[in-house]
């Protein structure tokens, strides 16, 4: 969960991990050339203890990590667990796979889809009816279309993200899961069923039907229908945790070099992301779901609802080959089908993938976001190396279409994210643009995507609008409207939970860049003047006649400007303490101050601007005054407008 809504924590963190993985069977994250097809390595017990034992200790280290755990499975079986680095760094105990306690993040929504799904098999939800059917409150149709189950699982219910109260100071500050989603209903951005914008609100809507259609606290409902039939007895999403487990449980880290703990979270929304659990019970529910609801005699799904469970639903730019399976994302790679689920708080990173063609499953927990956020990386330098070493690939020849530039430039701007918000705290997400840049030769970037040697992937146009990345296997789509232009692209280089739309104007970060940075200049050039004449005409005795009205139109329009440079700073500094962690707890009081900073703002703009219209027209001044007086006026224009655009006066509590 945290490191999902900071967007892509690995980019920062690329620079950490130019380690050589060639003693590990794989190539570095980043450059990931498909090795040639040839005779795998058997997934055994001996040759993955070498293998992850050649990897794992290494990359924690790079990556400043403390401790971390692996489990593997394949056709029914726990093949390999194994624990590295140290649960807790005081004591030097040590991880141990089949003990040590691991949160795993928003991997806890799988818990709950699976817990929607047995009653779909039940005939007691249905997939594509109003979930306002199963809620004792109301969610309101804003597109002509009510939201669907179907679309909660797929990320398509339409919800502007939220992050307020995802995490609380402590368990008495929890509140049941009917008062959090009616505080916190976020209003729908999109059309259900038709942008995938990741949402942990709306995994926590499915878990109270859940509890709502089973009469049964949802917490007691997996533990009744999911955990005990699965032997899951280290693993629970109660908060705190149950005396017996809480010896077992790992410390959580910033990282290793940092002695700094990261106390035990509380998550607000516990069905997206507080379960907690040990790597051999996840072995478990990862051996359940390859074998289609099986798992030691108990069947938790029929074969019937697993296979659909697994199977696509959604996909966000034909063509793509990762789209939505119901709760699960596909990860399909090196030939293979592939489905699975990342999971984040401030302490704990995981990733679990099923490769179901192969019946193979894959679980990593990390206790540290490492250095630079490391943790991205490495989970996602074990994964693929894990398949590049066990299951080889040599991915087709696509040849780079002739005459690409057309193409690159057509792409080429600024692109925002579909997981965002659009009224409590929008600048946060509108300053996280993704920008596509064409090159000379047709080939294009996008600052999204970066290699572990921090240059960024080039991606090479292979048909109309499809580019597959250079010297690798994925590839990137844009979309068209009905009249040709390009709005929005998706890449199965990163997760299917968002897609990334075209943003121009003064939006795009280009523009906004110039209009803020010129505006930003001309404010403290302005400043500067007034002082530094001030400073002149008080040592030289050189006198500045003014009417009174315009002595204090100029004064209050030079408040004004400090007003406007306050505000940006004010929210630049509370957007990046905010950004640095999921544990956002309270914001409410910082907001009221910068809201009514904004409303001084607005009122010093207006002054601005009836300054410079009044001394362009009466002076006094000569042309230079004028003119710096009509600059100073369009900067307080455009400061105006990014105030209301950027909502920096809305006195909105709702983020």
């Amino acid at each position: 969960m945290a490191g999902e809504f900071a967007l892509r924590g690995f980019v920062s963190s690329a620079l950490l991990f130019c380690f050589a993985l060639g003693a590990a069977g794989g190539p570095v994250l980043g450059a990931p050339v498909a090795p040639a097809a040839s005779a795998a390595p058997s997934l055994t017990a001996s040759d993955l203890d070498s293998f992850f034992a050649g990897f794992v200790p290494y990359a924690i280290q790079r990556g400043d990590i403390t401790g971390a755990v692996v489990a593997v499975v394949h056709d029914g079986k726990l093949v390999f667990a194994h624990g590295y680095g140290y649960a807790d760094l005081k004591t030097h105990q040590p991880v141990v796979a089949d003990r040590t306690l691991f949160r795993i993040g928003s991997i806890s929504k799988l818990f709950t889809w699976t817990s929607v799904m047995q009653l779909v098999q039940a005939g007691k939800i249905n997939l594509d009816a109003d979930v306002n059917t199963y809620l004792d409150f109301h969610i309101p149709e804003r597109f002509g279309k009510p939201i669907t189950m179907r679309d909660l699982m797929t990320h398509t219910a339409g919800f502007q993200e939220t992050i307020q109260d995802l995490f609380v100071q402590n368990s008495g500050k929890l509140v049941s899961l009917h008062d959090y989603l009616v505080a916190h209903l976020p209003p729908c951005i999109f059309p259900p069923g038709k942008v995938v914008a990741y949402s942990n609100y709306g995994a926590t809507l499915a878990a109270y039907i859940v509890q709502r259609v089973s009469g049964e606290p949802f917490e007691q409902y997996v533990q009744q229908h999911i955990l005990t039939p699965l032997n899951m007895d280290d693993s629970t999403f109660v908060q705190p945790l149950p005396a017996r487990m809480r010896p077992n449980m790992s410390t959580g880290y910033f990282s290793a070099s940092n002695p700094k703990t990261i106390p035990f979270e509380y998550v607000q929304v516990w069905p997206a992301g507080s379960f907690t659990s040990s790597a051999t019970d996840m072995a478990h529910f990862m051996i359940a779901q390859l074998q289609n609801g099986s798992y030691a005699g108990a069947q938790i799904l029929s074969l019937a609802t697993a296979r659909l469970m697994h199977s696509r639903q959604y996909i966000s730019i034909p063509g793509l080959l990762n789209g939505m399976d119901l709760g699960f994302y596909q990860e399909n790679r090196n030939g293979h089908e592939i489905i699975g689920h990342a999971g984040d708080t401030d302490a704990f990173h995981s990733d679990l993938h099923l490769i179901l063609d192969a019946n193979v499953g894959l679980f990593i927990s990390l206790n540290s976001a490492g250095k630079q956020g490391a943790s991205e990386s490495v989970r996602v330098a074990i994964f693929r190396a894990f398949l590049d070493r066990y299951f080889p690939y040599t991915a087709p020849n696509e040849a780079t279409v002739a005459h690409p530039q057309r193409d690159a430039a057509r792409v080429a701007g600024y692109y925002l994210s579909s997981r965002r918000e659009n009224t409590g705290l929008p600048l946060f997400w509108r300053l996280q643009q993704a920008k596509v840049t064409a090159r000379k030769d047709g080939t294009i970037t996008v600052n999204v995507f970066v290699q572990l040697s921090g240059d960024p992937i080039v991606w090479r146009e292979v048909g109309p609008l499809d580019y597959r990345r250079v010297d690798g296997q994925t590839h990137l789509r844009f979309a068209t409207d009905a009249s040709g232009n390009v709005v929005a692209f998706a890449s199965d280089d990163d997760i299917p939970v968002e897609m990334y739309q075209r943003i121009g104007g003064l939006m795009a970060q280009g523009t906004a860049s110039l209009a803020a940075g010129a505006t930003i200049a001309i404010f403290v050039l302005t400043l500067l003047i007034w002082f530094f004449a001030w400073l002149a005409r008080r040592l030289f005795h050189v006198p500045f006649v003014l009417t009174s009205r315009q002595r204090w139109l100029r004064i209050c329009s030079r408040l004004g400007a400090i007003a406007f440079l306050a505000v940006l700073y004010g929210w630049v500094s509370m957007l990046q303490a905010a950004a640095s962690s999921a544990s956002i707890f309270n914001l409410d009081p910082t907001l009221t101050k910068l809201y009514v900073l904004g409303v001084i703002a607005i009122i010093g703009g207006i002054i601005m601007i009836v300054h410079a219209i009044n001394r362009v027209a009466t002076g006094p001044g000569g042309v230079l005054s004028r003119l710096g007086e009509v600059l100073v006026g369009l900067g307080a224009l455009y400061g105006l407008w990014a105030v209301f655009a950027y909502g920096l006066a809305t006195f909105n509590y709702h983020y």
